[in-house]
């Protein structure tokens, strides 16, 4: 029998046939699964962190002398090379002596005067001595004489000393270095008029065979240091402090270690920080005064700590987290409390053990729950770094003190 046998069924085949034909010409392919994010992961770093009390300042030397003109004068001559090492008593400068010179023989034509007039004033209290005695002569004379002649001897000493202020000045137009050091640039040239009014400052001389470093702590940071250094001393043979390092401002360490050699009396009330200061040696005179550096001193060592790279560890509202990449490369959105800064790493105290894995590129990537396609890394360790060991917040107090 035909299947359109009557016009109801032939209607009714017909719109089944076109509404597959619409149904099949509508539907889509069902899209691709997402693939996981690249993402780079490490594991976390575990060694013993060094705590340190650190501050900033600034470099000087053992010995800071200032060479200044100690009489007025035109300057004749510079005799040495700036920026050079100079032995004691090395000359200097040279200041026109000549109008010294004239005072210096005008002073001992003075005293020749002088001498000349107490030598009169001797004679007559000798001749009127024995006229007074035998009544021929008014003893009145001869207090006269005596009163004069003792005069005389004044002025003769006055006259000397004139002789040897004007030997001292002459004495002044030769500058001569007080001390061994580094002599810097000068301040004065040849034909400059030096010493008008004031002591004209000449130059520097700086000795570095020992550098020191003064700064300045919190009061927090100094109650920390100065437990540990009791304590230290607790254990250790009577004098013995907590070695000084000196870190550069190219990031390296001074590799002589310093020691504390002055604490202020009294706490700035002002600012809440106290002023010390850490001696170094410097053989090779490669640090300079005047440079800035940072100055630590450990204090504490953290056995086992976890270190991650500051750049893996999100915060919000005080909140700090770190995806940890865990079985089947699932993320996990781990809590964790961070402690000490040393370098670009960060010292996790709780949240993370040894081993775990972390993500430390695209972590904006990722979400809780989600599959990554690990790529993995070695943080980079940093031994020279240190950790600051001051309550939290100290080493950010003694920053701004010094600012």
């Amino acid at each position: 029998m035909d299947p359109c046998s009557t016009g109801a069924d032939c209607h009714r085949a017909l719109a089944a046939f076109a509404l597959t034909l619409i149904a099949f010409g509508c539907s889509k392919p069902a899209p691709p699964a997402a693939q996981p994010p690249n993402v780079e992961v490490a594991e976390v770093l575990k060694r013993d962190v060094p705590i340190y009390v650190e501050a900033i300042g600034q470099t000087r030397g053992q010995e800071e002398v200032e060479v200044r003109a100690r009489v007025q004068g035109f300057l004749e001559s510079v005799a040495f090379e700036e920026g050079s090492a100079i032995r004691k008593g090395k000359l200097l400068y040279t200041i026109d002596p000549r109008e010294y010179q004239a005072a210096l023989s005008q002073a001992k034509g003075r005293v020749a005067q002088a001498q000349a007039d107490l030598a009169r004033y001797d004679q007559d209290v000798a001749r009127y001595r024995p006229l007074v005695e035998e009544n021929a002569l008014p003893k009145q004379n001869l207090d006269t004489a005596i009163s004069q002649a003792n005069a005389g001897r004044a002025n003769v000493e006055a006259a000397q000393a004139a002789v040897t202020q004007a030997e001292l000045n002459l004495s002044y137009t030769k500058i001569y270095a007080p001390t061994d050091g580094i002599v810097g640039k000068t301040e004065v040239n040849v034909g400059n008029l030096v010493g008008q009014e004031q002591n004209t400052l000449l130059t520097h001389i700086s000795q570095v065979g020992s550098i020191h470093v003064r700064f300045t702590i919190p009061e927090r940071d100094y109650l920390y240091y100065a437990r540990r250094r009791q304590e230290r001393r607790g254990n250790v043979a009577p004098g013995a402090s907590l070695p000084f390092e000196l870190v550069l401002a190219d990031g390296s360490v001074h590799p002589h270690k310093g020691r504390l050699v002055f604490v202020d009396r009294n706490v700035d009330p002002v600012t809440g920080t106290i002023l010390l200061e850490a001696a170094f040696p410097n053989p090779n005179a490669i640090v300079r005064p005047g440079q800035f550096a940072r100055v630590r001193a450990a204090v504490n060592v953290k056995k086992g700590a976890i270190l991650v790279p500051q750049r893996a560890v999100s915060e919000l509202q005080g909140i700090y987290n770190v995806a940890v990449v865990g079985g089947g490369d699932t993320v996990e959105i781990r809590m964790v409390t961070p402690a000490e800064r040393i370098g670009t790493l960060w010292v996790i105290d709780s949240g993370l053990k040894a081993g775990d894995r972390i993500v430390v590129e695209g972590l904006q990537k990722v979400r809780a729950g989600m599959k990554v396609k690990p790529e993995t890394v070695a943080i980079k360790d940093e031994p020279t770094a240190a950790a600051s060991g001051a309550p939290a917040g100290a080493t950010e107090d003694a920053k701004v003190a010094q600012e």
